[in-house]
């Protein structure tokens, strides 16, 4: 689901994620006020964590290894995933 950016009239700006066949927010959810307005965002960040994804899947073997050296220090490997599951932390 995408993320949408508004502005509440009373606190301020804030990000909120729902289907894109939802409508816009109607109340804030921070203060139940209900003079918000939906912005419009200047960049598009797609980001592929996990598996599942050609990116994160089908990556050659030397970037895998240099995404395990990274995770190596962690306690929470990669911070993608729970512990190596992810295709970035798995070694080659």
């Amino acid at each position: 689901m995408p993320t949408y950016e508004y502005e509440c009239k009373n606190c301020g700006r804030f990000e909120t994620v729902h289907k894109m066949s939802e409508g816009p927010l109607q109340v804030c959810p921070h203060c139940g006020g209900k003079e918000i307005r939906k912005l419009i965002s200047s960049s598009l960040t797609v980001i592929y964590k996990g598996s599942g994804f050609h990116t994160t899947d089908y990556r050659d073997a030397s970037y895998k290894a240099d995404a395990s050296k990274d995770c190596a220090g962690s306690s929470s490997s990669c911070g993608s995933c729970s512990g190596g599951d992810c295709g970035s932390c798995a070694s080659a």
